[in-house]
């Protein structure tokens, strides 16, 4: 099983957003069988059949081990990873574009590079799973209380001006065995919990 899947084909994405098969995948973290699914979801087995054959098909679950049981053998399943992610390219239609309006103080543009990095990343990892290879990937995830709108400001400048300097040194158009990498760079406010005071 591994960490994470990127779910790109739309069909598996819909299998995936029926309420019965988010919870049989989330149950399948350790191996399963029908039997065992239908006494820990209280659903009957024969309906918790059809959603695993339906998981099966889309590649989100496996069989994990058969057991016989008398004249009966007992299938075990297991998901194929712990969680899963869908991609924006299964409504490429409809999907976010940074391109489209570009204002760094935007919340929408802000979402629009999020689903670009979920797209491309998963796109990556898709990739490097059916190689068996790694991908080379950096990420920072920081809080930050600032005790004014001002602070706010003068840390963004701050930050542009800092990652400005750094992709100056760094780029080099001209190299010819170089790879192009996305920087991507965010600030946006913890959402709050119900209840609790949004200072």
């Amino acid at each position: 099983m591994i960490d994470v899947a990127v779910i790109e084909e739309p069909a598996a994405a819909a299998a995936t957003l029926d309420p019965i098969r988010s919870r049989i995948l989330a149950a399948l973290t350790e191996p399963g069988s029908a039997a065992m699914l239908a006494g820990r979801l209280g659903l009957p087995r024969q309906k918790i059949n059809y959603h695993l054959k339906e998981l099966e098909r889309h590649q989100l679950v496996e069989l994990a081990e058969e057991r016989r049981k008398g004249n009966v053998t007992e299938r075990l399943y297991r998901a194929t990873a712990a969680s899963y992610v869908i991609s924006p390219s299964v409504l490429p239609a409809v999907s976010p574009d940074p391109a489209r309006s570009p204002d760094q103080l935007s919340a929408r543009w802000l979402l629009a590079l999020g689903s670009r990095l979920v797209q491309e990343v998963g796109s990556l990892l898709t990739g490097a799973a059916r190689a068996q290879k790694r991908i080379a990937t950096f990420g920072i995830d920081a809080e930050v209380r600032f005790a004014s709108a001002a602070d706010r400001a003068a840390f963004t400048q701050e930050l542009a001006q800092a990652v400005t300097a750094l992709v100056g040194r760094y780029h080099d158009e001209n190299a010819p065995a170089g790879r192009t990498h996305r920087v991507v760079v965010g600030l946006h406010q913890i959402p709050t919990a119900p209840g609790e005071d949004p200072r």
